[in-house]
């Protein structure tokens, strides 16, 4: 008996789902990051209004002062949805483990300069409550955003601020300085040095307008300070007394370097939907920017003592370009 295989190929009906195929087309396959973002946004059928704020929906795009036609517009350039993130931070997770177990088997962190350890973690180590409050703050604009394509993004973020809160206290904990992560603590609640910033973290946590609270957590305070202290002072210690805390900093920088890009993406296509939006955008960062200003300057001088102004300076440069890159003109 004789068996002919034969292949037949099979033309699907259509590529993708239906309000995907309404979007882009029926012939277009979608990625995994179209299926699990387009047209997820609740619209229709609620049940109630939120008992504290009645005047709103449950989802509702009059949360903030920005006007989207399309809010899907705001799509994340990495396109991250749920699975491709957590790949990607696992990896970059894998490397900053790798840094901490190279830091602990080598002694790194014994025989680093005490002098250095000790300023590198007065700067440092207070930053874990800023990325505690950066945790809550993203959390807002996750919960109120409106389309899931910034929302679940803004989640993402929010998520890791939680895990960079956890690096940055492990830096207290590499170099066996449980008392330093009190005494940071009290530095928080009570130095004078870092009530600018706890009051304007503090202050983003009453915000309502999420967009507003996003371009000021994620786009002015992460815009200067990770540069400020993550990349320039780390350059310092690493010119003086080695590149420890470079090595235990790495998911920080990495995760700005990746993440920025998405809030770049954001602005640049809010911007570009109108006149107002870019107005509004314009103003909010300049108010926001002359803060974190004031904010930081003194954390800046406590990392570089008579160069701190100039350091400032650079950051907010670099800030500029990056508002300018978007059609925001400050």
């Amino acid at each position: 008996m004789t068996i002919d295989l034969r292949t037949i190929t099979i033309t699907p009906l259509r590529q993708t789902f239906g309000h995907l195929a309404r979007r882009m087309g029926a012939d277009k396959p979608a990625s995994r990051y179209m299926e699990a973002t387009m047209d997820l946004q609740p619209v229709e059928n609620f049940h109630f209004r939120p008992t504290w704020e009645p005047q709103y929906e449950i989802f509702d795009a009059s949360r903030t002062q920005i006007v989207m036609q399309d809010w899907y517009a705001l799509k994340d350039p990495r396109q991250y949805y749920y699975g491709a993130w957590t790949l990607a931070r696992g990896r970059m997770q894998e490397k900053a483990e790798g840094d901490f177990d190279l830091v602990e088997d080598q002694g790194l962190a014994a025989s680093y300069s005490a002098q250095g350890r000790d300023l590198a973690l007065s700067v440092f180590l207070p930053l874990r409550h800023v990325a505690w409050a950066s945790n809550i703050n993203k959390g807002y604009v996750a919960a109120y955003g409106y389309g899931i394509a910034i929302s679940q993004a803004a989640c993402y973020a929010s998520m890791d601020q939680l895990g960079i809160a956890q690096y940055v206290t492990r830096l207290g904990m590499a170099f066996n300085d449980i008392e330093a992560l009190s005494t940071a603590k009290q530095a928080w609640l009570n130095a004078p040095a870092w009530q600018e910033l706890r009051h304007f973290v503090e202050d983003l946590m009453v915000e309502k307008d999420w967009f507003a609270l996003a371009v000021a957590q994620d786009f002015v305070i992460e815009g200067l300070l990770y540069p400020l202290i993550y990349d320039s002072f780390n350059d310092k210690l690493n010119a003086t007394y080695g590149p420890v805390f470079a090595m235990l900093t790495r998911f920080q920088r990495e995760w700005f370097a990746e993440t920025s890009k998405w809030m770049d993406s954001i602005l640049k296509v809010a911007a570009a939907e109108s006149p107002e939006n870019k107005a509004l955008l314009a103003d909010w960062i300049r108010s926001y920017r002359e803060r974190a200003i004031k904010a930081l300057t003194p954390i800046a001088r406590l990392a570089f003592a008579d160069q701190a102004d100039a350091r400032v300076d650079e950051a907010v440069q670099q800030l500029n370009a990056r508002a300018a890159k978007a059609g925001i003109t400050l």
